[in-house]
């Protein structure tokens, strides 16, 4: 089973992953899209990409979201039907595992798909779609994963929000370098993927094993720039993030570095803590032969459907 993540955290963290994804690289992976795609999201949680992907694409399209949590897809479908009819879209049901955005440009179909993602790509049927995305889940994947999907697709490969190390709080603080060794170390260790985790190197261990399958690929940055405000909250859970798993690293700095959590809460509280944390956006595309000529976007589609009124 690989690791699972709290709701909360996911919607926390949906509106800064949306301000920072790649708009160059989504435009990419369109232009390769064929006139009514078929998209299947990986790790999808409450359908984020999703919300944020779709109404770039624009015309009809057909959705797989997969995860291995099933209160995780019945909130996708909550959120994204609740978001869609905020911006006056029609939605429907034609049966429990399947929801229809009526969007101008045709509907967009969205199914749910229960899979330990540990065992992909081989219990997906993969073969069956014109793209696979994901969002921040191949820092947590093992080599062996990446391997296997790529010699499993022929498809576009789409990973936004890949960490690649940079993380940095500011203003700088006793402790800084401590939290940052142990984190990094956390990042490496098994995730439930069948191996380490590839953390930081997600983006060159993609690049290198879909290369070698004849994929062109690209990478762009997608930092996290967070200055509190609205950000606040997400900054004091990073704060814990980062303690929590720099502890279960080095017991011997345990106590260095619950002092360095506690000073950048406080940081945080009073507005003064700042962020940046690195990111980076890939995606794999297969040799162009035998696709077809994708369709136009719908014009005046919102660039995202809107974070649900609370």
């Amino acid at each position: 089973m690989s690791e699972e993540f709290e709701l909360d955290w996911l919607d926390l963290r949906e509106p800064h992953d949306a301000a920072a994804r790649s708009e160059a690289l989504a435009e990419a992976l369109i232009a390769r899209l064929p006139a009514r795609p078929r998209l299947m999201d990986l790790g999808a949680g409450t359908g984020s990409l999703f919300r944020w992907l779709a109404p770039r694409i624009g015309r009809a399209q057909a959705w797989t979201l997969v995860d291995q949590n099933k209160e995780m897809t019945e909130a996708a479908f909550d959120t994204i039907a609740d978001r869609a009819e905020t911006v006056g879209l029609k939605v429907t049901f034609p049966n429990r595992r399947t929801l229809l955005v009526h969007a101008p440009g045709g509907a967009w179909r969205v199914e749910a798909l229960i899979a330990d993602l540990a065992h992909a790509p081989g219990n997906l049927p993969v073969g069956n779609v014109d793209a696979v995305v994901c969002s921040a889940l191949c820092d947590l994947v093992s080599a062996g994963w990446v391997e296997r999907m790529a010699a499993a697709i022929r498809v576009p490969f789409y990973a936004c929000l890949n960490v690649d190390g940079r993380d940095r709080f500011l203003p700088p603080v006793p402790g800084d370098a401590l939290v940052a060794r142990g984190f990094a170390r956390d990042q490496g260790r098994d995730k439930g993927f069948g191996g380490r985790a590839l953390g930081s190197k997600a983006v060159a261990e993609i690049t290198r094993v879909f290369g070698a399958q004849g994929f062109e690929v690209q990478s762009a940055a997608s930092d996290w720039v967070l200055r509190g405000g609205s950000a606040t909250a997400l900054l004091s859970e990073l704060v814990f993030g980062h303690a929590e798993a720099a502890m279960a690293q080095d017991f011997r700095g345990r106590g260095q570095i619950s002092a360095w959590r506690e000073k950048r809460l406080q940081q945080s509280s009073l507005g003064r803590l700042q962020a940046r944390v690195g990111h980076r956006d890939v995606l794999a595309l297969p040799p162009e032969a035998g696709w077809d000529e994708p369709a136009p976007v719908a014009a005046r589609m919102p660039a995202a459907l809107p974070r649900r009124r609370r």
